[in-house]
């Protein structure tokens, strides 16, 4: 087996890279490394990475994921919705596999691929649970508090916000990646709601980055 990766695909360089951008101590890599192990076999019976990213998995979506942790580095209790393919969930997770009280809630309605995130926290053992529900009933439903609430690649920001709004009513922060039409996203999503919100720079790709919301309110229209 090699080193971050399965069979063929060589993924070593493409995970040094990564370990560059985003450095983790040794026991949160052994984790790292078992997740990206489960990932890959599922793979190839269930899409949840874009195939022609999986040379790129650990700069394009490890690392990606990884960099939220410094926007918000006190947090212990995360949700990630649309959580899908793990990200950036479970690489949030094993970060926080040492933190007392730390927990990351997955939230994915598919129930192949809530049955991939359960396999991936039994195999790396991180401080996860996986809820699987639509991401626009979680926030009603569940009675808990969250530190900060995540989605990557799920919908535009105009969505996110109702999805995320009963967390981010509870205390959460909201942190969104997004790419380049960032600025027609915020426009749109600004239409139907006010909006406390910055921006950072992405660590991993020059036209991407992410979306910080600290408060959120409906905008009254009419």
């Amino acid at each position: 087996m090699k080193k971050g990766g399965q069979g063929a695909l060589d993924l070593s360089a493409d995970r040094a890279r990564a370990l560059e951008l985003m450095p983790v101590s040794r026991e949160t890599l052994v984790r790292l490394d078992r997740f990206v192990d489960v990932l890959l076999l599922w793979q190839s019976k269930l899409n949840l990475v874009a195939s022609s990213t999986l040379p790129q998995l650990w700069t394009r979506h490890v690392a990606d994921s990884l960099q939220l942790m410094p926007l918000a580095p006190a947090a212990k209790v995360w949700v990630d919705l649309g959580a899908g393919g793990g990200f950036p969930g479970i690489p949030l997770a094993c970060t926080l596999g040492d933190t007392p009280g730390a927990k990351v809630h997955l939230v994915e309605s598919n129930g192949k691929k809530a049955a991939f995130l359960r396999e991936a926290v039994r195999a790396t053992g991180v401080p996860a649970e996986v809820h699987q529900e639509r991401a626009e009933n979680f926030g009603e439903s569940w009675n808990g508090r969250a530190d900060v609430v995540t989605a990557r690649a799920l919908a535009p920001l105009k969505i996110l916000c109702d999805q995320a709004l009963p967390l981010i009513a509870r205390g959460a922060v909201g942190l969104f990646p997004k790419g380049q039409d960032v600025d027609a996203e915020l426009t749109d999503a600004a239409k139907y709601w006010i909006i406390e919100v910055s921006t950072v720079p992405s660590r991993t790709s020059p036209d991407g980055c992410i979306v910080v919301i600290s408060g959120l309110e409906p905008r009254r229209r009419g």
